[in-house]
């Protein structure tokens, strides 16, 4: 049997298109999402989208309304605070049991994410700030390393939930700070450094401020274009 053709995979695959375009922010927030648009649009009944549309409720990225119906869940210089505060007090958990647990094979992923990460090109196209798809993945893949020894799947699911949503401004935040404000070899650099070294006092902090200058850079550049108040 065709998985991908299958009820589950037609609405799977139609949960992570339309998951995967609120992340990268080419849906507006507070955009109507109609279902029979999409539907057509996509070659998929509106049932499939309803499921999908409902998951992604579920996550926070969409918000269904009773008479109103679906639109892009909003985004606000107030949720985007609280995000960044609590992401890093999960973050910080993460690290914690991560770096008290982690074995040799977590070394040598860390060591070998970090190696992918330091030669991934942030860009492939000069005239754009965003960044690559590669190394939007390889950044993923690195943060993700850091805490895989945390034995604690709630604190994971917690900290995967944040990283969706902060995910959203963070591409966002990408497309309105230019690269040469911010050293993001140096911060990864030192970030691995003190994991390396397990520090894990100083490898919080410099992940905190890691999140911090990313949520500060958005709310002090272009906010007005996405965020209300």
């Amino acid at each position: 049997m065709d998985v991908s053709k299958s009820p589950h995979g037609v609405i799977e695959a139609t949960y992570q298109a339309l998951r995967n375009r609120l992340v990268k922010g080419e849906l507006r927030p507070d955009t109507k999402l109609k279902i029979s648009d999409i539907s057509q649009a996509m070659g998929v009944s509106t049932g499939v989208v309803r499921e999908a549309l409902t998951r992604l409720g579920a996550e926070g990225l969409v918000s269904a309304t009773p008479q109103r119906g679906f639109r892009v869940a909003p985004m606000s210089a107030a949720e985007l605070q609280d995000i960044t505060r609590v992401r890093i007090e999960i973050e910080a958990l993460c690290i914690r049991r991560s770096l008290e647990l982690g074995d040799i094979e977590w070394e040598a992923s860390v060591v070998g994410a970090y190696h992918r990460l330091q030669h991934t090109p942030d860009s492939v196209d000069p005239t754009s700030s965003l960044p690559a798809q590669s190394w939007t993945s390889a950044h993923t893949h690195f943060h993700d390393c850091i805490v895989a020894a945390c034995d604690s799947p709630w604190l994971l699911k917690l900290r995967d939930q944040l990283h969706v949503q902060s995910e959203r401004y963070r591409l966002i935040a990408a497309s309105l700070i230019r690269h040469d404000e911010r050293s993001l070899a140096m911060e990864h650099q030192a970030i691995f450094e003190a994991v390396a070294s397990r520090d894990a006092t100083k490898a919080i902090a410099l992940i905190s401020k890691h999140f911090s200058d990313t949520a500060q850079g958005l709310l002090e550049r272009g906010s007005e274009h996405w965020l209300s108040p």
